[in-house]
């Protein structure tokens, strides 16, 4: 069962490390288009950086995925090697994941009312003009199709391999 545990927590660690890498891989492409919407809209661009507002991989957009993909791995080595604390942290850490999971999920259901919300904290009167429904399509019609269908892949993946450690831990 431990094995099963791994197998399954390297799953969902390369799920996760799959967000940085494409927001690394496509974040540039996602700001000019932001920016080019930003413009169409009569906003300065200027405005995202006043406001640190950012595409990339940086900051939170790294470690956070990061730090998941690293605990489920460490979590995966200790229950190959057949330690107890394998199955301590599986229980841990798998369960953080599905609640991360369904963070991550649901803000992104909800983007558009989030950044209204985050543009609103701001206190930015420029921000408060922006489409945001027209700005968050721009940015994300800067990623290719794929990338939609992987995000899909990706909940799929943490859902069901957070489930089947912890089914795998409760087995132990």
């Amino acid at each position: 069962m431990n094995t099963l545990a791994a197998v399954a927590q390297i799953l969902v660690a390369a799920a996760f490390a799959s967000i940085p890498l494409l927001r690394h891989r496509f974040g540039a492409a996602a700001r000019t288009a932001a920016v080019a919407e930003l413009q169409r809209q009569g906003v300065r661009p200027a405005v995202l950086e006043e406001n640190k507002l950012r595409f990339d991989a940086s900051g939170h957009e790294w470690w956070a995925p990061g730090g998941f993909a690293a605990a489920m791995v460490a979590a995966a080595v200790l229950n190959l090697a057949g330690s107890s604390w394998g199955t301590t942290l599986t229980w841990v850490f798998s369960s953080i994941a599905l609640l991360a999971n369904i963070a991550i999920l649901q803000s992104q259901l909800g983007a558009v009312k989030s950044v209204r919300a985050a543009f609103r904290r701001k206190g930015d009167p420029e921000l408060l003009r922006v489409d945001v429904p027209a700005f968050l399509k721009a940015a994300e019609g800067a990623f290719p199709a794929w990338t939609r269908v992987l995000q899909n892949v990706r909940h799929t993946v943490v859902f069901a391999g957070s489930a089947l450690a912890l089914t795998a831990a409760a087995l132990v």
